[in-house]
C-alpha cells in the first residue's frame, strides 16, 4: 500500500466518530458497542445484532439473537429499539426430531401501546400427533399471545416473551393436548410503530424469576 493509501485511510477513520450503542431501557440501557460514523445521522435507522447472552449475563442464552435499532443519538450514546428476535440456527436444527410433530404459528398482533409484530411460535412434541391436536394447540398458542398483546406494552411483552414466560404459558396449556417437548417463541419482528414513541420507562434490571427464553419438558 503506497503512502499516500496508508495515509487517506487514517485521514477518514481520524474524521469519525465513536457512538456508544444502548440496549432499550426495560434491558437495562446495556451497552451493546461502539459504532463509528462521520455524522451522527447516518446511525439512524441502523440495526444492531447481539445476543440476549450480552444483556443477562446468562450462558444458558447465548442461542437467541437480538436486533435493536437505532432511533436517537443522544451526544454520544446511540439509542435503541427493539427490532426482533431470532433462535440461531444452531439451536433451531438441533430441536428437530424424528417421528415428532413440530406444530408453527405466525401471528400478527399489536401491543397495548400500539407496537405491531410479527410472531413465529413452535411447539415441538414428543411423538406425531393427529391434524385436528396440531389445530388445536396452533389456536390456543394464538389466543395466548394475542390477549398478552393486548394486555402489555411493546417493553413488558418483549420481556415476557424472550425470557419465555410466554412460551411457558403456551407450553403449559398446550401439554394437555399432546405431549410436548420445546415451546418456544423462536422468531419476532418489529414491522410497524406508533407515530409518536412513547416515553422511555425507567430504567430496571431484568427480572430472573421469569423462565428461561423456551419451556421445555422435564427430562425423562
Amino acid at each position: 500500500m503506497s503512502t499516500k493509501s496508508a495515509k487517506h485511510i487514517r485521514d477518514k477513520w481520524r474524521s469519525k466518530s465513536w457512538y456508544m450503542v444502548v440496549a432499550p431501557s426495560f434491558f437495562g440501557n446495556i451497552e451493546l458497542g461502539s459504532i463509528p460514523a462521520q455524522e451522527e445521522q447516518m446511525l439512524i435507522d441502523r440495526v444492531v445484532e447481539a445476543t440476549l447472552y450480552d444483556i443477562t449475563g446468562d450462558f444458558s442464552h447465548h442461542y437467541l439473537k437480538m436486533f435493536f435499532q437505532i432511533h436517537k443519538i443522544e451526544g454520544k450514546t446511540a439509542r435503541t429499539l427493539f427490532k426482533g428476535h431470532e433462535y440461531s440456527r444452531d439451536f433451531l436444527r438441533s430441536l428437530v426430531r424424528r417421528r415428532t410433530t413440530k406444530v408453527d404459528g405466525l401471528f400478527n398482533l399489536s401491543t397495548k401501546d400500539g407496537f405491531k409484530l410479527r410472531i413465529s411460535v413452535s411447539a415441538l412434541t414428543l411423538s406425531r400427533i393427529k391434524t385436528s391436536q396440531e389445530q388445536f394447540i396452533r389456536d390456543m398458542m394464538e389466543k395466548i399471545i394475542r390477549d398478552k398483546a393486548t394486555a402489555l406494552t411493546l417493553d413488558q411483552f418483549v420481556q415476557e416473551m424472550v425470557l419465555g414466560k410466554i412460551a411457558s404459558d403456551i407450553y403449559n396449556q398446550a401439554k394437555i393436548i399432546a405431549p410436548l417437548r420445546h415451546v418456544g417463541i423462536r422468531k419476532s419482528k418489529l414491522i410497524a410503530a406508533p407515530t409518536e414513541l412513547p416515553k422511555e420507562a425507567p430504567v430496571s434490571e431484568l427480572d430472573d424469576t421469569e423462565p428461561e427464553a423456551e419451556a421445555e419438558a422435564p427430562a425423562q
